[in-house]
């Protein structure tokens, strides 16, 4: 199966100052995962199988409503080629 990248940024709506800690949660959690990761300023952009991807997309919700949101605005950006992509591809000539 080839590999996409898909970006995630969440939006908890919880108080101002528990925002970061929310998300966060939701960032240790995509680490657990296993799957190649890299964490923006505005979202976090993950690479793997598309299935995978949309499954740590759909518990990156739950994290937050168990974290104390009372709803979640997702942010979801696919980028799928059928013969694959990676983030290297796409920025590894910016990367020092």
């Amino acid at each position: 199966m080839p590999k996409v990248n898909v970006s995630l940024q969440v939006i908890p709506a919880v108080a101002e100052d528990r925002i970061y800690e929310v998300v966060d949660k939701v960032i240790e959690y995509i680490a657990s995962t296993g799957v190649k990761y890299e964490v923006g300023p505005m979202e976090t952009t993950m690479e793997g199988e598309l299935e995978t991807l949309l499954e740590i997309v759909r518990k990156a919700q739950e994290i937050c409503t168990e974290e104390g949101a009372s709803r979640v605005l997702s942010i979801v950006k696919i980028d799928y080629k059928s013969t694959g992509v990676t983030m290297d591809e796409k920025v590894g000539k910016y990367r020092k």
